[in-house]
C-alpha cells in the first residue's frame, strides 16, 4: 500500500513540476529577450534618401525597427514642412554627423542669405528676346506679345508662343549647371516663333505680364 501511495506521489510531482525551477514564473505579460537573432550588424552612421522631382512637402517620417525578441514595430513623427527636391534627405546616428549638421545648418543659413542677393543671370539671348534666370524664376524680356503658353512632359518643358515674322531657323541655349531651366529653344513659324525651356523635374508654373515681358515661375 505504501509503494502505491508514493508511486502516485511522484507521478503528481513530475507531472506538475517546472521544465528548470531555478528561473522565477513568468506571467503573460513578460517579455522574453532571448532571441536567435544576430545583432553584430554594422552600427548606423548615416542613410540618405533621395526624393522625386515631384516632392514638396514632406508630411512625416517612418522608422521600422526590430526589438530584442525579434518583433518589428514602427515609430512615425509627423511633420508638416516643405522641401526642395534637389537635396537629399538625411538620416543620422553619429555625434560627429550631428556636430557637422549644426555647421551645415549655419552653412544653409548663409548661403540663403546669399541666395536673397542673388540677381538675375542671362541664359540665352537673340535681338528680339532674351532670357534671365533667378532659382526657381525665368524673366524674358521681350516686346512680342505671347499668344499661348502650356506644358509638355518627357521631358517637362514650358512651351511659349510669341507673335512675330520672323525666319531664325532653330536656336538652342543650354543654361549654366544648377538651374532650373535647363535649355532653351527657338523655332519660327508662320506668324510666331516658339519657346520651348527645358526644366530639371517636374513643376507647376504661372506666367505673369510685367513691364518688359514677362515671368514664369515654378511651383
Amino acid at each position: 500500500m505504501f509503494r502505491i501511495f508514493s508511486l502516485i506521489a511522484l507521478v503528481v510531482v513530475m507531472t506538475f513540476a517546472r521544465e528548470n525551477p531555478f528561473f522565477p514564473l513568468k506571467d503573460e505579460h513578460d517579455i522574453t529577450i532571448t532571441s536567435n537573432e544576430d545583432f553584430t550588424i554594422p552600427p548606423l552612421h548615416r542613410a540618405t534618401i533621395t526624393l522625386p522631382s515631384t516632392a514638396r512637402v514632406i508630411e512625416g517620417v517612418t522608422i521600422r525597427y526590430k526589438t530584442l525578441d525579434g518583433a518589428q514595430h514602427t515609430k512615425t513623427v509627423e511633420l508638416q514642412n516643405s522641401i526642395d527636391w534637389h537635396l537629399p534627405i538625411f538620416i543620422s546616428q553619429n555625434i560627429a554627423d550631428g556636430e557637422n549638421t549644426q555647421k551645415t545648418i549655419k552653412s544653409k543659413k548663409k548661403v540663403k542669405t546669399k541666395k536673397q542677393k542673388r540677381k538675375f543671370v542671362k541664359i540665352a539671348s537673340l535681338p528680339f528676346i532674351s532670357f534671365y534666370e533667378k532659382e526657381h524664376e525665368l524673366k524674358i524680356v521681350t516686346d512680342d506679345k505671347l499668344l499661348r503658353d502650356f506644358l509638355l512632359v518627357t521631358p517637362q518643358r514650358i512651351v511659349c508662343d510669341f507673335q512675330r515674322d520672323t525666319d531664325i531657323g532653330s536656336f538652342i541655349q543650354k543654361a549654366p549647371l544648377a538651374s532650373f531651366f535647363t535649355k532653351v529653344r527657338i523655332g519660327t513659324h508662320k506668324g510666331y516663333y516658339r519657346v520651348v525651356v527645358e526644366l530639371d523635374g517636374f513643376y507647376s508654373y504661372s506666367v505673369k505680364k510685367i513691364h518688359n515681358g514677362y515671368m514664369i515661375t515654378l511651383k
